[in-house]
């Protein structure tokens, strides 16, 4: 097989043109193709507007088109794809993994493949209840603290874009993407350069790996909150759950810890039982909306709406004189900005698309750095914890109580006045937003860096700073503000504790998080041999 890169055609091409490009470079006839496979898609929008492609080529004679083309084509490299933990007999004590998100999800099913019959915890709820729990939420206002938006099976990222790019290669990575497949997601995120799989599919796809743990006898409990360790000599013994029953103990000598970003009671627990922590830097904000039509004008110019292109996005960042950095987060085509708090008085926003991405609006975070040095505190590990609290609290207020959240014009933003209504940008959270002035909700430091940095990325991406883009605060979960320090096993001081993915601070989205998890499990699986 041969690998054919850099292949571009106008956007809505077919099959049929790619293989005719595909001959032409390839100096072969049509019909001397044997079999073409798209290993790769992406869009390039730099000069003009074109469909990039890799595939992978069989074709009659391969040596020869080799020899001729051999400054354009690559044969294809067969790399070992990953491989689970061999197979072992369940221990007397099963391992126990906290949190449905990603990365206990993979951890679990790692663990459940291996036949090690895991116990997974998730304070939450199931996924199809989660989604009526956050739908009643959205339109009352009526926030149920057990189940949201940051609590269920799926985690935080069951309700967002459902991105899977990540900065990093990791040979987990491919096997993560077949498995959403295997279990429902849409095909093409094993092709695009940007794979998302959307809410829609996401939901999907949690039933469906949920439905498989159970096969392999996983014991899922949901509603099931951890709430304390039992620690002997420096090693895990057992903990504490709260479930629907009430309050019970469990024998623990393996456990995988994916608390997620917003887990704060398990911070607090962990921190009273003296597990080693340390606060991180992270990033705070407010959610930017703008028109889908207008980012698609800027970006595709005369392509904007073809059909044969996806919904555009982007990805910018500027450093500033004082030395703040001031990015692009979580960006949502065609989605919509959501409610997500997940305690009492405290607005927090996200964002959030389904696999379509065909709503009016796009929407990211805009979002500058917090460090240590920042938070109001006496130098504990939770003290991030705090300014989050206080931020969320300040929303909450400006908007006036209902989990409406507090929204501004760009233009009002940066003449510090308050909005009164929207321009052709209407804003898409739910269950409504308060026009204010957000200088009265956020740090200064913050509002002064947002300030400055808007225009600069408008000049980046045209209609950026569009005078009634609109800005919804707060955004203040983009990440862990902890972390919980693990060693080369991946275990905690505290032997036998695993913290695993975003929460305990060491990963940053749906594959990062999963990945991690796998890794977790792998390490167990390693110990539970060597102690059988």
């Amino acid at each position: 097989m041969l690998k054919v890169e850099n292949i571009k055609l106008s956007p809505g091409a077919d099959m049929g043109s790619l293989s005719a490009e595909t001959a032409r470079i390839l100096k072969v006839r049509e019909k001397d193709i044997l079999s073409l496979r798209v290993l790769r898609r992406s869009v390039d929008a730099r000069e003009g507007v074109s469909m990039v492609y890799t595939v992978e080529a069989g074709v009659k004679n391969e040596t020869d088109v080799l020899k001729r083309c051999h400054k354009k084509v690559s044969r294809m490299e067969r790399t070992p794809g990953y491989l689970l933990p061999a197979p072992m007999k369940p221990p007397a004590i099963p391992p126990v993994v906290v949190g449905a998100g990603p990365g206990g999800l993979f951890a679990a099913l790692v663990l459940a493949r291996a036949g090690l019959k895991p116990i997974l915890l998730e304070r939450g709820r199931p996924v199809e209840r989660r989604k009526a729990d956050v739908d009643r939420f959205w339109a009352t206002g009526e926030l149920d603290l057990t189940s949201n938006v940051q609590f269920g099976e799926g985690g935080a990222g069951a309700f967002s874009d459902g991105k899977l790019n990540t900065g990093t290669k990791d040979i987990r990575h491919r096997f993560i993407l077949e498995t959403l497949v295997s279990h429902g997601a849409p095909e093409d995120i094993l092709m695009d350069a940007k794979p998302h799989v959307g809410t829609d599919y996401l939901h999907i796809v949690l039933q469906n790996l949920r439905k498989e743990l159970l096969a392999l006898g996983a014991d899922i409990r949901f509603e099931s909150r951890l709430t304390d360790l039992d620690v002997r000599d420096g090693r895990l013994a057992g903990i504490t759950v709260e479930g629907p029953e009430g309050t019970y103990t469990l024998p623990c000598r393996h456990l995988v810890l994916c608390p997620g970003h917003s887990a704060r009671d398990t911070f607090e627990m962990l921190y009273s039982r003296g597990v080693p922590m340390e606060a991180k830097p992270f990033a705070v904000g407010v959610r930017i909306e703008q028109r889908q039509s207008d980012c698609d004008a800027a970006q595709y110019k005369q392509y904007a709406g073809h059909p044969g292109l996806p919904a555009s996005t982007y990805k910018l960042s500027c450093h500033l004189p004082n030395g703040r950095s001031t990015f692009s987060f979580c960006v949502c085509p065609g989605g919509e900005v959501v409610a997500a708090a997940s305690e009492e008085g405290r607005v927090v926003t996200n964002g959030m698309s389904e696999f379509a991405r065909d709503k009016e609006n796009i929407n990211g975070a805009l979002l500058v750095n917090v460090t240590p040095e920042d938070f109001d505190g006496d130098g504990s590990p939770l003290a991030g914890i705090q300014f989050q609290r206080k931020l969320e609290e300040a929303a909450y207020t400006l908007g006036g109580g209902g989990y409406r959240a507090p929204a501004q014009r760009v233009e009002d933003f940066l003449l510090k006045r308050p909005s009164t209504g929207p321009g052709r940008v209407q804003p898409s959270y739910r269950p409504g937003v308060t026009w204010a002035n957000l200088w009265n909700c956020l740090p200064p430091f913050v509002a002064e860096a947002m300030a400055q940095a808007l225009p600069v990325l408008g000049r980046k991406l045209k209609g950026y700073d569009q005078p009634d883009a609109v800005l919804t605060a707060v955004e203040s979960r983009s990440s862990s503000p902890v972390r919980i320090p693990r060693d080369e096993t991946y275990q905690s001081a505290v032997r036998g504790l695993y913290p695993c993915g975003e929460g305990a601070g060491y990963a940053g989205g749906i594959l990062s998080a999963a990945a991690d998890g796998m890794r977790c499990a792998e390490h167990i699986c390693r110990s539970i041999s060597q102690e059988g």
